[in-house]
């Protein structure tokens, strides 16, 4: 699923959520308040709505979204049977639910009986599920149109393999589509020359296939016995990429090398496969920081609202010839392209000059970094300094497309410049406006791109939420004390 499908299936999902809980609010509500107050409904509904009320009831709702969130409501899995998204769904409402128990003894809630809980449990559970099954109904729909489906590569040409390839495509609702096989040439059965699927590269050339396309997940249907050694080289190699890996048995995983990688079970039909993968694939973790970085960007937003436009009023002032933002293609989470938003602190036109002035880079590796770069403007040095150049990213991480900490999302020509493998790993995450790097100096680090390639994996495989809270709590001591900032 794209990254803008994923954003507005979730909007959907948050929606109908919040106004299900309501809903089944007032229905429940409605049984009991003439037991409660002896009033009917209607009468306690008209007197009864005040200030205090409103913002008990919008608390409540935040709370049964942020515990929707954080149980992995929203986070969609394309293995998951409907039988297991129905039993999560039962245990996340469930959760809520008793927490609403428990908030109405602590702040003395009368309304909520035992009547009360059973009526609404029943229907924002009911609610939920039904959610659940007309998305995965258009889902399915949009996913046989063709839309927004996961690249998958399957290892191995043998029966099976391409019989689960059949599969894929003959099960729409999981969102599949089959780039081709990777295998050696002469290793192909009868059944695959037969099939019509393409062979995409052999063990030697998969590798380059990696760089150079849009690779979600390699499935891998190879005899361990003897085909070990391509196996493991094959993980290796996305697992330094930061891409899923799955085995199409319960192979004994543990033969492999994988010491930055982490294992998983899951079925599929009549399949148990292994999936392998790096950082945090899922869970409430992942939950709990879109979570974080969902209502932090947003109050964020709203409390530098007057500092936006006094930035935008002197950047029009000091350099009319330009617009007030600068945005730029860069790479973001599993090299998928996103649009990055920055005030503009450069010449208008700056990036057309880039090429004259690549000898006087002063950085290692791919990036590029001029200490006096001719193309900034007086106020952008400012802002670049204060790095509050980079604040409109909060937008970027409010949308879904960056997290508040993760790598830095590289421009296309830096990443063009990658030379290894590992590099790539730091893909597998969403990248952020803050990193481990910023907080140690940012571009004035010696041989800077080893190094903040090398904090970028260190984030990414010691990754925690508390992690996170230590890097924004040492990033506006780094932007005062302004070093490398350039």
């Amino acid at each position: 699923m794209s990254i803008n499908q994923h954003k507005l299936w979730r909007i959907y999902l948050v929606a109908v959520d919040l106004i299900s809980m309501t809903l089944s609010f007032i229905i429940a509500a409605s049984f009991v308040v003439s037991e409660v107050d002896g009033v009917p409904f209607i009468e306690f509904f008209s007197i009864r709505i005040s200030i205090l009320n409103f913002i008990i009831f919008m608390g409540f709702s935040l709370i049964w979204y942020i515990v929707l969130d954080l149980s992995g409501a929203y986070y969609i899995r394309r293995l998951t049977t409907n039988k297991k998204a129905i039993l999560k769904i039962i245990r996340i409402t469930s959760l809520g639910s008793f927490i609403l128990l428990v908030l109405s003894v602590i702040i003395h809630i009368r309304l909520v009986t035992p009547l009360f809980m059973v009526v609404f449990w029943l229907m924002t559970t009911t609610l939920a599920i039904l959610s659940r099954i007309i998305f995965r109904f258009i889902s399915r729909k949009t996913w046989v149109s063709g839309i927004n489906l996961h690249n998958a590569v399957i290892v191995g040409t043998n029966n099976r393999a391409v019989k689960f390839a059949r599969n894929l495509e003959q099960s729409p609702e999981l969102g599949y589509r089959v780039m081709g096989f990777v295998d050696q040439k002469w290793q192909g059965s009868r059944r695959f020359e037969e099939s019509g699927y393409p062979l995409l590269a052999d063990f030697q050339n998969f590798p380059n296939f990696l760089r150079t396309h849009e690779v979600d997940e390699v499935i891998i249907d190879l005899p361990l016995n003897s085909f070990y050694q391509e196996a493991s080289y094959i993980v290796g190699l996305c697992v330094q990429q930061g891409i899923i890996v799955r085995f199409l048995s319960d192979s004994l995983y543990l033969l492999f090398d994988m010491k930055l990688a982490r294992a998983e079970l899951e079925e599929i039909q009549d399949y148990v496969i292994l999936s392998v993968y790096t950082g945090a694939m899922g869970g409430w973790p992942i939950h709990a920081k879109r979570a974080f970085d969902f209502l932090v960007s947003f109050l964020l937003i709203i409390l530098l609202s007057p500092l936006f436009v006094m930035v935008a009023f002197l950047i029009k002032l000091t350099s009319p010839g330009g617009p007030v933002f600068f945005v730029q293609d860069r790479i973001g989470l599993r090299k998928r392209k996103i649009k990055v938003i920055k005030f503009r602190t450069m010449v208008p036109g700056a990036e057309q000059s880039l090429t004259a002035l690549e000898r006087f880079n002063e950085a290692s590796g791919p990036v590029f970094k001029i200490k006096n770069d001719p193309r900034v403007t007086l106020l952008g040095r400012f802002l670049r300094k204060t790095s509050i150049d980079e604040l409109p990213q909060l937008f970027n991480v409010l949308a879904g497309d960056m997290s508040l900490v993760g790598p830095r999302p590289l421009p296309l020509r830096d990443y063009a410049g990658f030379s290894q493998d590992w590099h790539r790993r730091r893909f597998s995450v969403k990248p952020g406006i803050t990193c481990l790097w910023q907080i140690h100096g940012r571009s004035s680090l010696s041989q800077p791109f080893e190094k903040w390639m090398k904090m970028d994996m260190d984030y990414i495989d010691h990754w925690t939420l508390w992690l996170d809270f230590k890097i924004l709590a040492r990033t506006l001591p780094a932007i005062i004390h302004g070093k490398g900032a350039y």
